[in-house]
């Protein structure tokens, strides 16, 4: 009894998720109470580097919104269909088309999308004494990439447009003057080898020893954010006349020195996802949602190494591999 009581609450809350989404809305915008959180948000601090740097020396990735980003293809929504008993009845003063068994077979779910302009400079490597588990120094071999984060705000949004007889249908646009909000970036990079035997995945590591040292050679002493302290802040929007750019590094540390061609992937520049529904292994008593199996924009960077596991140096790291993309937004 309780079992059906609780999935029956679920269910309930997925349909009050959803239903709104069946139906024409309005445009979006905040109340005052989302208005004062905003206002009372933390805001990260601009760390531009104090060093000019050498045209092409930062590289700039485009962040390139997708409009078909921003809406689903329709699809039947089955914690609905297939979790909610008894949808089959006809009204007597509605449509059919009207009930939640006809709504919920062809759901188009749309939202805003957002983005942050990627720029990194050339990944480098660095000797730094690492603190040890065992109380020691071990001098390691790091690797770094630093790089910059923009807001540039405008994001795609979807406006719902009525023509003359009433129906209603949906707009993607980047409308440019609206109030933006800052954008919190929970940053994720894998570096991972190709061509060697097993490819090996690493995980960014965060090593404060060797932050210092990396900011006065890369930024001439300003601050960079590693991967944990850029996530505590929201990206401001930066404009023509003021750049609100953030700054971060990421190091990863024991990297196959066999390593002659890599990729970095890099999670959380956008908001845009997909899903897929698995409707043949739906589980009634599986919480609403089980069944979608989800995907994220992500960022594939390419890196080619021309060196060998004796003497690494730190200019053999070269962006790009020769007969592929150097880069591309894949989803994973």
């Amino acid at each position: 009894m309780v079992h059906t009581l609780l999935r029956g609450f679920q269910l309930a809350i997925a349909t009050l998720m959803v239903c709104p989404l069946l139906t024409p809305g309005i445009a979006w915008s905040q109340t005052p109470a989302e208005q004062d959180i905003q206002a009372n948000v933390r805001v990260a601090q601009v760390n531009t580097p104090r060093r000019v740097f050498a045209p092409g020396v930062v590289r700039v990735i485009p962040s390139e919104p997708l409009a078909e980003s921003t809406f689903s293809d329709p699809e039947p929504y089955i914690d609905i269909l297939q979790g909610i008993p008894n949808l089959d009845w006809t009204p007597n003063y509605l449509a059919e088309t009207r009930t939640l068994k006809s709504k919920a077979s062809e759901v188009i779910l749309r939202r805003d999308i957002w983005s942050l302009e990627f720029a990194f400079k050339p990944l480098r490597t660095m000797e730094v004494s690492v603190p040890q588990p065992s109380g020691k120094l071990q001098r390691k071999l790091i690797w770094y990439m630093v790089y910059r984060v923009k807001n540039l705000g405008d994001p795609l949004r979807r406006s719902p447009v009525k023509d003359e007889f009433g129906n209603i249908t949906y707009e993607v646009r980047q409308v440019e003057g609206l109030p933006t909000k800052p954008i919190r970036f929970f940053p994720r990079f894998v570096l991972r080898t190709e061509r060697t035997e097993p490819e090996k995945e690493y995980l960014d590591r965060v090593i404060p020893v060797a932050a210092d040292v990396i900011a006065e050679r890369e930024t001439g002493g300003v601050k960079l954010y590693n991967t944990v302290e850029i996530s505590r802040f929201d990206i401001p929007v930066s404009t023509p006349d003021e750049d609100k750019s953030v700054w971060g590094v990421v190091t990863w540390e024991d990297v196959d020195p066999n390593t002659d061609y890599f990729t970095i992937d890099v999670q959380g520049l956008t908001n845009a996802y997909r899903w897929e529904t698995d409707s043949e292994s739906f589980d009634a008593d599986a919480p609403p949602l089980a069944s979608r199996k989800y995907q994220q924009r992500t960022l594939r960077l390419r890196f080619s190494r021309w060196g060998d596991e004796f003497e690494e140096y730190q200019d053999e790291i070269r962006f790009g591999i020769d007969g592929q993309l150097d880069y591309e937004w894949i989803y994973q």
